[in-house]
This record gives C-alpha cells, sequence and structure tokens, in this order.
C-alpha cells in the first residue's frame, strides 16, 4: 500500500492550490498512481468499549427519534418475536384531521404518550395504548418552506433536572420549540416563551447532552443551546471561513455542508458526532474550488464546548449530491479480540465507514482511487475519490453499460439509446450539455439512515438503486438590472418561490433550480405542478391566474426589465456560469429504473468484519408482479428499526407496506398495507404491558404510493391474551 501523506498535500492545499495541475492536466492526473490509502487505526489505537450493553433500560425506551443518543434504533423488547410476528395486527389507526402532508419524523413514546407532528403543523399527544389524543398545540408563525415542517426530521424530550420541567424538544421555522409534555404549552423559560432562534432554520431531530441541546441548521451550521433557558452556547460553521480550520479547501465563502439528516451523541464521553452533506450549489463546482471542508463529513464536536475533534471527509469536491447522509450511528465491535467503540459513516455513494470512536480513524484501510478532470471550464475535480474494498460498499456510485434493463426488448432498446448519448464512469465529471449516469441522488443510503442491533454489532441500513441522469449547461440568462423595478413576476416568485429555489433560481440543497427552464419545461407543465405539487414541494393553492401568468413570464424569462450590460458595475457576478436540469433519473419508456433490479434493498453487515451477511429486495412493484416478474425492490426512504425479538421493522417503499424481516437471515416473515406509504423508521415501544410497533404512514413526497400524500399514524401489536 502505499502512504497517504503526499495525498494529503495534494487534497488539502490552500486556495492557491499547489496542486493544481493535477486538478486540471489530464496528463499530469494520468500519471498519479491509480491507487492511494489512508491506512486502519493499529490495535493500540482503538477505543476500548464504554457503551452500556443491550439489555439496559435505555433501550427499552423510544425518547428520541432515532431511539437513543447513539442513534441506534435498537429495542430491548422482545414480546414480539421469530415466532409470533405473523399474529401482528392494527392495535389503532390516529388520523391527525388536518391535512395532508409527507412527514418524514418517527415519533416518539414517553410514559404511555406518544408525540409526534401533523400535516396541519402541530404536535400531538396521544395514548400509546390506545390511540386517543391527549392534546395538541398547533405552532404558529411559519411559512412554507422546507424548515417550516414541524419537527421535520425528528423531536427529543428530556426529563428536566435541577429545578427545570420536562420539555419535548424540536425545530419549526426559524426557532428551536419547547413544550411541556404533559400540557402541550410552550416552556416559558425557553428562549421567548418557548423558542429560540437557530439562524440557519430547523431540520433534524437534535440530542441533549447535561445541560447541552445540540443540533443542526437546514443551510448548514451546528448548535449548542442550554436545554434550561434556550440559551445558544456555541455555533460550529460547516463551512469554514476566515482564519478556521479547513477554510483554506473553499476559494470563496460557499454554503451548504448542512446537517439535515441528523447527528449522534456518545453519552459516555460528551462527543457529538454529525453527518454533514454536500457543499452548496449541486453539480456546480466552478465558485467552490478545493475540498469543501466539511462537507460530506462525519464531524466530531465536543458537545460542552463546540470544539472540533476530528472529521472524516468522505468525498473531496463533490459535484455529484453525494452527501453523507442518516445519523452517524454508535456500535461496539470486536477487533483483535477486543471490544471497541465505533461510529458510522455512509453516503449516497454507497460508501461506508467504520471510524474509531475517539480519533476517527478507519477500522479497515480506506483506498482511494485516482479521478478524471473536469471537462467542464473552470471545474477542478479532487485527484482522488474513496473506491472502498472494506467495508463492502452498500453500493457503487458508478454506472455501466452492463447494468442496463433487459426487462422487455423494447425497454432496453430506449435506454440504450439514452446511454449511447450519455457520460458515465468513476466519478465522471460533468460535460456540457451532455447527460452523465451515475447511482447517487437516490442511490445508495438514504437520510433516514440505519439501526444497530446493539448485542451483536450488526447495521441494518436500507438503500436505492436508482441512476441519476444530470445535465449541465451554460447559463445565459441575464438578472434584471438593479435599477429598474422587479417585475409583477418577480415579486410573486419572490414570496412564493424563492425561500426554496434561491433568489437567482439556482436551487436550494433538494429544491432544484429554475435557470434555463424555457428549455426543457412548457407553461402548462408548471401550471400542473402548482396546481399538484410534486415530490416534497407542496401544490400552491393561494396564486390567482393572473400571478400565475406573471410568475410564468418571470420563470420563462418573458416581459422582463432590461437586464445588466456586460461591463455593468458587478456582472461579473450577474448570473452563475452553469446550471443542471434538476434531479432526472435514468428510466425508460415506462418510467420504471434503467437498470436491472434489485432497484431498493435492505442490507445487514457485520461491522466487525465489513462484510455484508446478506442482502434482500425491498419492496414490491404490484404491477411487474402480476406480470411474473420476481420482486424488484423499490424506491425507499423510510429507515429500518431492530429488535431484541430478532426483527427488523421497516416500511418506506412505494407499496406502502409495513414489513418485519428475520433479522439473521433477511427473510420476509410478515407485512401490512397501510392506509398510506410509511415515511420514517418505526418506533417500537411497551404500553400497558404490550409491546408496539408505529410508524408514519404520510405518504406523498419522493417514494409517494398510490394512495398519494395522507395523515396517519398505525400501531400494530400481538392480540390481547
Amino acid at each position: 500500500m502505499r502512504p497517504l501523506a503526499p495525498l494529503l498535500a495534494l487534497t488539502l492545499a490552500g486556495p492557491a492550490f499547489a496542486a493544481d495541475i493535477v486538478r486540471d492536466d489530464p496528463v499530469a492526473r494520468a500519471k498519479l498512481p491509480e491507487f492511494q490509502y489512508l491506512p486502519a487505526a493499529t490495535a493500540a489505537e482503538l477505543t476500548p468499549a464504554r457503551d452500556p450493553a443491550g439489555t439496559a433500560p435505555l433501550y427499552a425506551r423510544w425518547t428520541r427519534s432515532h431511539g437513543d443518543n447513539g442513534a441506534r434504533r435498537y429495542s430491548a423488547l422482545r414480546q414480539i418475536t421469530k415466532e409470533n410476528v405473523r399474529e401482528l395486527a392494527v392495535a389503532w389507526t390516529f388520523r391527525t384531521g388536518d391535512g395532508a402532508a409527507n412527514l418524514q419524523c418517527t415519533p416518539i413514546v414517553v410514559d404511555g404518550t406518544l408525540f409526534a407532528p401533523t400535516p396541519g403543523r402541530a404536535i400531538v399527544a396521544i395514548d400509546a395504548a390506545t390511540g386517543v389524543e391527549k392534546w395538541r398545540r398547533k405552532i404558529d408563525g411559519l411559512r412554507n418552506r422546507l424548515q417550516d415542517a414541524v419537527a421535520r426530521r425528528g423531536l427529543v424530550y428530556w426529563p428536566g433536572g435541577a429545578g427545570h420541567a420536562a420539555r419535548l424538544l424540536f425545530g419549526a421555522g426559524d426557532w428551536i420549540c419547547a413544550l411541556d409534555p404533559r400540557t402541550g404549552e410552550p416552556v416559558k423559560e425557553f428562549g421567548g416563551e418557548g423558542r429560540t432562534a437557530i439562524e440557519t432554520g430547523a431540520t433534524a431531530a437534535g440530542a441533549v447532552f447535561q445541560h447541552v441541546f445540540v443540533t443542526t441548521g437546514l443551510s448548514g451550521d451546528v448548535f449548542g443551546f442550554d436545554v434550561r433557558d434556550g440559551r445558544q452556547l456555541w455555533r460550529f460553521h460547516s463551512v469554514a471561513r476566515g482564519a478556521e480550520f479547513g477554510a483554506e479547501t473553499w476559494n470563496s465563502a460557499q454554503s451548504g455542508a448542512n446537517g439535515w439528516s441528523g447527528l449522534s451523541v456518545d453519552d459516555a464521553r460528551g462527543i457529538v458526532f454529525v453527518a454533514l452533506g454536500a457543499p452548496r450549489p449541486d453539480m456546480i463546482g466552478v465558485g467552490r474550488l478545493g475540498d469543501n471542508l466539511f462537507g460530506d463529513c462525519v464531524l466530531a464536536l465536543d458537545v460542552l464546548t463546540g470544539k472540533r475533534l476530528w472529521h472524516f471527509q468522505d468525498l473531496r469536491h463533490d459535484i455529484w449530491d453525494l452527501d453523507v447522509v442518516g445519523p452517524p450511528n454508535l456500535a461496539t465491535i470486536v477487533r483483535d479480540g477486543k471490544r471497541v467503540d465505533v461510529v458510522t459513516c455512509f453516503a449516497k455513494s454507497g460508501h461506508l465507514f467504520v471510524l474509531d470512536r475517539m480519533t476517527g480513524k478507519p477500522i479497515f484501510p480506506v483506498r482511494l482511487r485516482r479521478a478524471p478532470v473536469s471537462k467542464l471550464p473552470g471545474e477542478r475535480t479532487a485527484p482522488y475519490q474513496p473506491d472502498p474494498e472494506l467495508p463492502e460498499p452498500v453500493s457503487r456510485s458508478e454506472f455501466h453499460p452492463s447494468m442496463i434493463t433487459d426487462r422487455t426488448p423494447e425497454a432496453r432498446a430506449f435506454v440504450e439509446l439514452v446511454v449511447k448519448n450519455a457520460n458515465y464512469g468513476f466519478f465522471a465529471p460533468f460535460e456540457e450539455g451532455k447527460p452523465t449516469l451515475y447511482i447517487g441522488s437516490r442511490g445508495g443510503a438514504e437520510w433516514s439512515g440505519a439501526a444497530v442491533d446493539v448485542p451483536t454489532g450488526r447495521l441494518y441500513i436500507t438503500s436505492n438503486r436508482w441512476v441519476s441522469k444530470i445535465t449541465v449547461a451554460t447559463n445565459d440568462e441575464r438578472e434584471r438590472d438593479p435599477r429598474q423595478p422587479p417585475s409583477e413576476g418577480e415579486k410573486v416568485y419572490a414570496m412564493h418561490c424563492a425561500p426554496c429555489h434561491g433568489p437567482n433560481r439556482g436551487g436550494i440543497g433538494v429544491a432544484p433550480p429554475l435557470l434555463g427552464l424555457k428549455s426543457r419545461l412548457k407553461d402548462a407543465d408548471v401550471l400542473e405542478l402548482l396546481a399538484k405539487g410534486r415530490g416534497v414541494m407542496p401544490a400552491n393553492l393561494l396564486l390567482t391566474d393572473g400571478q400565475k401568468t406573471d410568475l410564468l413570464d418571470y420563470l420563462f424569462r418573458r416581459n422582463q426589465p432590461p437586464p445588466r450590460r456586460a461591463g455593468d458595475d458587478g456582472s461579473a457576478a450577474d448570473r452563475p456560469k452553469y446550471f443542471f436540469d434538476g434531479f432526472g433519473f435514468l428510466v425508460d419508456h415506462e418510467g420504471y429504473p434503467g437498470i436491472k433490479p434489485p432497484w431498493g434493498l435492505l442490507n445487514c453487515y457485520d461491522l466487525s468484519t465489513g462484510k455484508a451477511l446478506w442482502r434482500v429486495p425491498l419492496g414490491e412493484l404490484e404491477a411487474l408482479t402480476k406480470q411474473g416478474v420476481p420482486k424488484t425492490g423499490s424506491q425507499n426512504l423510510g429507515g429500518a428499526s431492530v429488535t431484541a425479538g430478532g426483527l427488523v421493522f421497516v416500511a418506506g417503499t412505494e407499496d406502502e407496506r409495513l414489513r418485519a424481516f428475520d433479522a439473521d437471515t433477511g427473510a420476509e416473515l410478515w407485512s401490512a398495507k397501510l392506509p398510506f406509504a410509511g415515511t420514517a423508521a418505526p418506533a417500537v415501544y411497551e404500553a400497558g404491558g404490550r409491546q408496539f410497533v408505529v410508524i408514519t404512514a404520510t405518504g406523498g413526497g419522493r417514494v409517494g404510493g398510490a394512495s398519494g400524500a395522507g395523515d396517519a399514524y398505525v400501531a400494530f401489536a400481538l392480540p390481547r391474551p
């Protein structure tokens, strides 16, 4: 193996990029060794285990959306077993009755009461044994942005202490909120009347360690708040700036590297581990040259101070939206005959890493492979990207024509024509006007994360195998001369669209860019989107016909005020140099994935060896089943939970089912149809002497489902004796 030291000099160079030649020149790049290796932690460097055993009372509760602070989603309850799981039946269904929306939050349960968000932007308390509502608190002052979904991806319970009452903590809009779990009333001592500001917007579930509530912002950064009074104690910039560590990996201030999928906390050591996504803008890296810390990282911070302890980066200079996703899981594995504490890192790239808890050093050597130079003028790709051998990848991001579907001759011929004119390969960079294919934006792991069987150290992780089809093009749209007043359409856009798609139509996060819309959509297409919504975009029923006409004129660049002229002051920053055509996928003529199945998987790993123990298709496309096609798996965005009864529960599939799998073999043992698709991981709890499994079943979003969006929570249990 070649040592990593030369590679570090390449990838962490300053803004002048001492190794620019290998970022720009294909000849110089080709002379680099094909592989470099990041060495594994030695036996002497491994962190001895201190985690509690799998039977601890900690694992019999579900007081955080991810199960516990370690994001394990493991339950020590064992009333439901492999032998009796077929008897599971609906114990209760709760319909919120205040609208329909894609909710992505796993409920929590405290002392027999279940707490969950509703489509109507409220938190509701439900009797966990009967499904009867106890109280409801609507959160006021919210808008129509991603962060305005109450408890968007989770909530947490704090039991109180030292004269301070218990509280529910969650994000809503630009606030962290605290409610009294008994009554739903705001906790007045927390911030101003039960809420404290989070500057970058609320998103994933936080966690509490001692007196610190730590959480992330939708548009970036990690925050520590005093759980007692809501004061901000510290803030860590996820995009390094100024004299901060890592600032030299950016050539200009940018955004992204946001923790929208979650975090975990080591309660024994006071360390928070944060999953940080890709730098922004997606697909276009010409304005953010460098390795872009802390994009695509697991970041370890001291919970009490916010000080960086270590970081581990997957992709360098990510231009493919291959975020590190899902809260890092805490696990205990066996190495050299000793039990050691580790933390996971997994990504849309399909990579899975196991890292030492205290140092961030990998447990297995990490192979890095020489990557191609950019074909886009102004872009500079990183010389190397990870190409891991162990742990075995959840999936490979690289597309190859051998993967093309053979479902029918017509499907194959259709996809072959697309592939013939496309760009693909190992971290293939974008080429202007030519589609690039890779398994990415809906491939590999997803934000819903993974579950850990605490006693065995096994990891259960869902994955997708959908091929992204992304085209980058030159932007020829100039912006309005600032000396001219905005058009009526621009005013409508600023009010209703800019919070998600950005002030310059460049897109934010999962909201795609609207630049170049005139080349790919027609008026009728946009009107249908406004009327019905799509994916995470809700329908907009507020606009009048006149406002819609004005908005279309603005988006399609009709009847607009004069633009800036070349040479006007500030014209160099007049418009983004490039745009991409949205999050498209390689599909056949009937809309099915353009590669051979499986298209969705449930995977089981032995983290001690890095080997996958089994993989099984997750989800069924009923139309294909009727044609005699074996189970293909489907796109899924739910995530798994595992129990001491030897079961893995998971939903999140297009066929709107909750399933139970044998944790040892992957055999599907039970399933039940839901009123709408399950849209988060199940929670497992005990109430009144019975074990329950509850699922957020609200459909909608990217997975959808035949029933569309809804408003249900469904709990299952064994029949009463």
